[in-house]
């Protein structure tokens, strides 16, 4: 959950890494910090907060040098101060090493190292790692490559680290387990970083790399990677299909209100090439290469976090209502944990933005040595999940740079609309009528998608009626409960206030003592299948003095009789309605947290991929 950047070559190492760390900010917060080689001098400077207040420091530092590597932190072993900013240098100031991930022993390593005499001025797992580099360097007089590999097999846990030394100015050593590194590739020049964004202005060209392997860059010897094991590895050069515009808020005032309105492009992109109206079918080659795995499994699991999570329930009932195949939604942090029972016959499909969620990799490795089928929906190409699956799809959004994830999360519903469809053709499960009718419509959501966002006034307006309430409640019922968990979760996650989402029906069994005129009700009400229930959800809210903002189809008359504040949405077949009825949602949190004061694209305590437990 840390962004890490390294940078080898002809230009100002201190500008690439610092332009690199504000693209990767979204990564962590708390503080940052950056490392730079001149000629054998190596200066280091921390400093709590965000990009801004390094630069500040830098600003009054002269410290040149054409390599170097830089961190920005979201804080997991030691409060976010100075002290524990990374990078952490060794004992001697000889190394320096920026570090994405936990390890777990340090506690053990860290006591044999004081035991030897070290001495640790931070509360990081990581100032231990680079004590033990630095100590097994010392003692054999090794290369800094081989120091790295050494200390890594005593480490257990997740780590992306770059490291630099003093007495070695042209080399960078990265390595990556469980966590995120990649390598790009330049003229004359190498990058490292969390993921190809700080360096997209300046190549295209990029090496993933997997678990265990160590790669070493040198402006005189190029790139090399070995394992763990010592083993040269073949580097797998790839070409980024990624503009550099798509980095940019191009006008808009934050990341989540662009990507908010990208929506009707990218629900498009994921579409393309897939959904096929005029010859009736839906084409996806992940699923159809393994087409009698899945209609023949004995159930479908969906593994996911947060958002991912809500997208995921939302694929139960598609796959469930359309495909008629038992779905099992669970959270993958809880997933591996309870020794879940699996067969050769289940097939686990894993939701990520990022495609290095932690809790979702584990689970996934557990599938797999189950025998079970393993299938990825990723946003991020190349990423880990993609390349751990047995098969995917990718969502195609695009970078999403704001942590409260928008159109990542229309794009995984996108995917498994597009999955149920594809299932429920194979098996027979709904009329050639209804599958012709529901893709039509779906073809249609991009454009309905930009009616709702032609309502932005007015939803702003609604948002400056409950800015200041310290709750909310999100009730919703059948394909529209998923997406007041999300609503309810957008809200909390970026403007700081209380709110659940609940099915509407539930109401009555607890959240309905918290109703009063303080409590505002956000009610999903575009339903025909439950349509008179909802009404009357509504009216046992009204009946209690809580104010009532519904999502309605267009032209509802019943609801707008009764609810203070209505946002119409177009009308579509049922099984669609969360790809409209959560813009709406994602709209009114963002102007809520904004009329708060809130920082919107990046909120306190959190950060954009949780790459560690």
């Amino acid at each position: 959950m840390c962004g890490i950047v390294g940078y080898i070559g002809p230009k100002s190492a201190e500008k690439v890494i610092i332009k690199g760390l504000e693209r990767l900010e979204y990564r962590g917060y708390d503080s940052a910090g950056i490392a730079l080689l001149n000629g054998d001098e190596l200066n280091v400077y921390k400093k709590q907060g965000k990009v801004s207040q390094l630069k500040k420091l830098l600003a009054k530092n002269d410290s040149g040098g054409h390599l170097g590597i830089g961190h920005t932190r979201w804080a997991t072993h030691g409060e976010p101060n100075d002290v524990n900013a990374h990078p952490h240098e060794s004992g001697n100031r000889r190394l320096a090493l920026v570090h994405n991930g936990i390890i777990e022993n340090y506690a053990v390593l860290k006591n044999a190292l004081k035991a030897e005499g070290h001495v640790f001025e931070s509360d990081t797992d990581t100032e231990v790692l680079v004590h033990l580099i630095e100590k097994i360097q010392d003692e054999g007089n090794l290369t800094l490559a081989k120091a790295v590999r050494l200390a890594l097999s005593r480490v257990d846990g997740a780590y992306a680290i770059a490291v630099i030394d003093r007495n070695n100015p042209d080399i960078i050593v990265g390595a990556r387990k469980a966590s995120p590194l990649v390598v790009g590739i330049g003229d004359g020049e190498f990058f490292l970083a969390s993921d190809a964004t700080p360096f997209l202005e300046h190549t295209k060209k990029v090496v993933y790399l997997d678990d265990n392997q160590i790669a070493t860059v040198s402006l005189a010897d190029g790139l090399h990677i070995r394992n763990t094991n010592n083993e040269k590895q073949p580097p797998f050069i790839q070409t980024l299909d990624l503009q550099i515009e798509a980095l940019e808020k191009n006008g808009y005032d934050h990341f989540m209100l662009k990507e908010i309105y990208e929506q009707p492009q990218t629900i498009e992109d994921a579409m393309r090439g897939r959904l096929m109206a005029q010859e009736n079918r839906v084409r996806m080659s992940g699923l159809d290469e393994y087409a009698n795995r899945f209609i023949r499994a004995n159930r479908i699991i969906i593994v996911a976090c947060g958002t991912s999570w809500h997208s995921a329930l939302i694929g139960e009932y598609l796959i469930e209502d359309l495909a008629r195949i038992p779905v099992e939604v669970e959270y993958a942090s809880e997933f591996r944990y309870r020794n879940p029972i699996l067969s050769e016959n289940d097939i686990v499909i894993a939701i990520s933005q990022s495609g290095e969620t932690a809790d979702t990799l584990a689970a996934l490795e557990l599938a797999k040595s189950k025998g079970a089928l393993t299938y990825g929906i990723v946003n991020s190409v190349g990423s880990s999940i993609a390349r751990l699956t047995d098969a995917g799809s990718y969502i195609h959004a695009g970078p999403e740079i704001g942590v409260a994830s928008t159109k990542a999360f229309t794009g995984q519903v996108t995917l498994l609309t597009l999955m149920a469809l594809n299932m429920a053709k194979k098996l027979s499960t709904i009329s050639n009528t209804y599958f012709h009718t529901l893709l039509a419509e779906l073809e249609r959501i991009p454009t309905k998608v930009k009616e709702i966002l032609e309502e932005n006034e007015a939803i702003k307006y609604i948002a400056g009626e409950i800015q200041d309430r310290p709750n909310a409640l999100y009730l919703g019922r059948g394909y529209n409960f998923p997406v007041a968990l999300e609503g309810a979760l957008k809200l909390k996650e970026i403007s700081y206030l209380h709110a659940e989402g609940y099915p509407a029906a539930e109401m009555k069994h607890g959240p309905i003592a918290l109703i009063d005129e303080n409590m505002p009700v956000i009610v999903m009400a575009t339903n025909k299948s439950a349509y008179e229930k909802v009404v009357s959800n509504v009216q046992e809210v009204i009946a209690r003095k809580g104010s009532v903002i519904a999502i309605v189809n267009q032209g509802d008359q019943e609801i707008r009789a009764i609810a203070d504040h209505v946002i119409e949405i177009p009308d579509t077949e049922e099984p669609l309605t969360p790809l409209l009825s959560v813009i709406p949602l994602q709209l009114l949190s963002y102007h809520v947290a904004v009329l708060r004061g809130c920082n919107v694209d990046q909120p306190r305590n959190l950060a954009k991929s949780v790459t560690v437990e």
